[in-house]
């Protein structure tokens, strides 16, 4: 029907996907009915969380609702997504346990366009001993498992760490380094450094993101930080993780980020497998559709998987859907100054960072980074965190 709204739907409550929301609510919101669907009635921020390690990050300051966003026009459908069926144009969820107030015969929703920004799931699967012992494992990618490392970090008297990095891409390049050297900052802190060994197994050649590597290479000898690189952690038991060389290294805590995957429901849709397909960087429609667009960590991307990109390819995706509505796109580009923590090698609870820079407007990307850690670069990060939560979600009141 003439003048009637388009109706955009986002699978994906996060930077991507509320990114996209605002972008096409602030530039055509007349023309469009945005709905986003998310799992939980509240978002937590990533970047900042191994800061939770050493007490310099708080809960509080880390989780926004969605009720401004909501006030602004932007509908919520709080369900976890389980199907898309892009020829009938319709997704299909299941209802939040926790929240719900729409009713209809079957939970789905149809779409003139969407945007599928859900994340990335963890997946251990590829992992003998993963189903018996993941709770043995945690990391700083979930709010539950940083606070059950938290509590192994600071309560245990000896042993062996083992920080694990599974193959890129994964969420969040610099996120094993940053754990390694909070879990040394604070065994330092409680004096109880010398009583521990720490292993950094990464199945990668080198840390990432690459362009920090040496510095981080300095950092962990300083450290006494000891790096295995190119090899896979291929199974887990009780007590000891086995690589695929064979060598088994024996932990007490065991810091392991599983290998990242898109859900399965885009996979089973036909839209890519273990990301979404996209025409290319700037134009993330599916190869197979316009009218399905991949944004964030899902999109199978050129990029490292982390805030800034999701955001930008946010931009990217509700650019197509802004352009063929006649509006003017938002400016965007594929480049970032970015911050890796380094803790703090004095035991001090005050987290050093290097800053580094990606430019994915040249061939071949320009990098850059000033290799001297700062306590300076560590506020910057989350000064400049605490802007996108601001600015998506709502301004926190900071406690005085």
């Amino acid at each position: 029907m003439a003048g009637q709204k388009k109706r955009v739907v986002i699978i994906g409550g996060g930077i991507a996907g509320m990114g996209a929301a605002h972008n096409l609510v602030d530039r055509v919101g007349d023309q469009v009915e945005v709905t986003v669907i998310t799992k939980d009635p509240f978002y937590m921020t990533g970047p900042s969380r191994p800061l939770l390690l050493t007490g310099e990050q708080k809960y509080e300051r880390m989780i926004r609702g969605y009720e401004e966003a909501a006030a602004k026009g932007i509908n919520f459908v709080f369900g976890n997504v389980y199907k898309i069926d892009p020829a009938e144009r319709r997704v299909y969820y299941t209802e939040s346990p926790t929240r719900s107030y729409v009713t209809r015969k079957e939970n789905s929703i149809e779409y003139d366009y969407l945007i599928v920004a859900p994340g990335i799931v963890f997946d251990g699967s590829s992992i003998e001993g993963y189903r018996e012992n993941w709770h043995r494992i945690a990391n700083v990618y979930e709010p539950g498992r940083v606070d059950v490392l938290k509590h192994r970090v600071w309560t245990a008297t000896k042993g062996t760490v083992v920080v694990y990095a599974p193959p890129m891409p994964y969420r969040c390049a610099p996120a094993p380094t940053e754990t390694a050297m909070a879990i040394d900052q604070v065994l330092r802190y409680r004096g109880v450094r010398n009583n521990f060994r720490i292993v950094h197994v990464d199945a990668n050649p080198k840390t990432q993101p690459p362009v920090i590597a040496d510095v981080v290479a300095r950092l962990y000898e300083e450290a006494g930080i000891e790096l295995i690189t190119s090899q896979k952690i291929v199974e887990i038991t009780p007590n000891e993780v086995v690589l695929e060389s064979g060598e088994k290294i024996e932990y007490t805590i065991l810091a392991l980020l599983e290998p990242n995957r898109a859900p399965r429901f885009i996979a089973e849709a036909g839209l890519g497998d273990p990301w979404m397909e996209v025409r290319n960087p700037t134009d993330p429609r599916s190869p197979k559709y316009d009218d399905v667009l991949a944004a964030g960590d899902t999109a199978k991307l050129p990029f490292p998987k982390n805030q800034e990109i999701a955001y930008e390819s946010a931009l990217y995706a509700s650019n197509k859907i802004i352009e063929e509505l006649g509006g003017q796109p938002a400016s965007v580009q594929y480049a970032f100054l970015g911050w890796a923590y380094v803790g703090n090698t004095q035991g001090k609870l005050e987290t050093l960072s290097v800053q580094f820079g990606l430019n994915f407007t040249t061939q071949p990307p320009k990098p850059s980074k000033d290799p001297e850690p700062k306590r300076d670069y560590t506020l910057q990060k989350d000064r400049w965190e605490q802007s996108y939560l601001n600015r998506l979600f709502h301004p926190k009141e900071e406690q005085k």
